[in-house]
């Protein structure tokens, strides 16, 4: 009876991980420069409906799992992310060619503007800011420490009390959509994603990721106590496990 009762199982699962492939192909294709049609290596290809990402070879190609009506998005520095729905044709067809723009930068003027010193060491110190933010450490990542807000008790009962108002985006983004925080958690999960992460320092990829917009991605952090400098200036990768421990320390809260 009880051989019988494992094989049903065992034929159950089967079925069951048969029935979640059903659709799912492996798309192959390659990426190339709009202007000089050479091929592109080290692209990032990111299926933002899996939440899976891959990188194109020395040939410009890749293979990325896929079911029509996924969004595919492509990142490279120095060019424009191109955005392309998956269509039936694309797959019937295969081998497409994905074509990148490259971007133009302009570099701003920056003008530095010393302190004025007036040489006695007890007024000149005044004039020093003083940042108030904290540091702290995430797992994994090599830096010695980030800027994490006020970590005096004011300030941690005052993102204590943010965490415990159901308006907070940090509530309505992941406390009442499990897919997001499904997402959240792929994202940490996958090592191409989290590689073109630690690269990028303008959010657009968490921002498609995540279907939010920057206003509500900064929103969110300075929610959780977290200081402007550190929105500002930390990388995509910081970006996302900052938001998993808010969330974490968000469920914790409210056990």
């Amino acid at each position: 009876m009880r051989k019988l009762l494992g094989l049903t199982l065992i034929l159950f699962s089967a079925l069951s991980l048969t029935h979640a492939q059903e659709g799912t192909t492996l798309l192959k294709g390659k990426v190339k420069n709009d202007n000089t049609d050479e091929v592109m290596s080290s692209v990032h290809v990111l299926n933002l409906s899996a939440v899976e990402g891959v990188i194109t070879d020395n040939d410009g190609t890749f293979e990325i799992a896929v079911n029509t009506q996924d969004t595919l998005y492509f990142s490279y520095l120095g060019y424009k992310p191109l955005k392309v729905a998956v269509s039936n044709d694309m797959i019937k067809f295969g081998a497409p060619v994905f074509r990148l723009t490259q971007l133009s930068f302009a570099l701003e003027e920056v003008i530095v503007r010393p302190y004025q010193l007036t040489g006695y060491l007890d007024i000149d110190v005044r004039k020093v800011p003083l940042n108030p933010a904290g540091r702290y450490n995430i797992p994994g990542l090599p830096q010695s420490g980030y800027e994490a807000g006020n970590r005096n008790r004011s300030s941690i009962s005052k993102a204590i009390g943010s965490l415990f108002n159901p308006a907070d985006f940090l509530y309505n983004l992941f406390g009442k959509n499990p897919k997001q925080m499904r997402k959240l958690k792929k994202m940490r999960e996958d090592d191409q994603i989290k590689n073109l992460l630690g690269t990028k320092f303008d959010r657009e990829v968490l921002v498609q990721l995540l279907g939010i917009d920057r206003v509500n991605l900064d929103e969110i952090l300075r929610n959780c106590n977290y200081s402007n400098t550190f929105i500002q200036q930390a990388n995509d990768l910081q970006i996302l496990e900052a938001i998993s421990g808010c969330y974490e320390e968000y469920k914790i809260l409210q056990l």
